[in-house]
């Protein structure tokens, strides 16, 4: 009789999976991963079928500790603006806890090979909207959540590529003035017209 699947072992060795490939970047060969759970490549093999078939469970594993823990960095906070919290967040992005969520996933994104998560790019985008909608909600701008957006994803690629986080830093916290006098003189659950959103997004007059 052959071994029956152990569920317990294979979300063990997932979790040490992410943890090498957070740490030193996701392998092309099963070996390295091996080595960091203390098993072997058949033994991966047994518990996940295939090499790519690891790869992506490794990726889906890293982001979704990625959502969980930014998400609640993003989570509207009573006691506080929200662009105080989304001030918070981008530290915590940039800082050494984010960079190897960032390495990761931009080496994803700008892969021209998408094979092991081909709906990826969308995903990396819509992932994020309805955090920053929710939030930008309570100062009155939710329809900014896409241009939020793409200010922090241009500023982490500027800080990829340029390393200069005074800089973006800087550049971050001029934009958070910005929204934060976008959203002055409209109360939490309006929008840019002063028109009251319902339920689902549909405004009332």
């Amino acid at each position: 009789m052959g071994r029956r699947p152990q569920p317990e072992i294979k979300d063990r060795l997932l979790d040490a999976c992410a943890d090498h490939a957070l740490a030193h970047g996701l392998p092309d060969r099963l070996e390295p991963l091996a080595t960091a759970t203390g098993t072997s490549a058949r033994m991966l093999i047994y518990h996940f079928g295939t090499r790519d078939a690891l790869l992506r469970a490794v990726l889906g594993r890293a982001r979704q500790r990625q959502i969980d823990t930014f998400g609640e960095l993003l989570r509207v906070r009573p006691d506080e603006p929200w662009t105080v919290t989304l001030d918070r967040a981008w530290t915590a992005i940039t800082g050494a806890d984010g960079l190897p969520y960032l390495r990761m996933f931009g080496r994803l994104r700008e892969s021209a090979d998408q094979r092991l998560w081909p709906d990826f790019r969308r995903a990396a985008t819509t992932d994020w909207l309805g955090p920053l909608e929710e939030g930008l909600r309570s100062i009155g701008r939710p329809e900014l959540a896409t241009l939020v957006l793409a200010v922090i994803r241009g500023l982490l690629m500027d800080l990829d590529a340029t390393a200069d986080t005074a800089r973006t830093d800087r550049a971050f916290r001029d934009f958070l003035a910005a929204v934060e006098h976008m959203a002055d003189g409209f109360p939490a659950g309006t929008g840019a017209t002063g028109t009251t959103e319902a339920p689902g997004g549909v405004t009332a007059d």
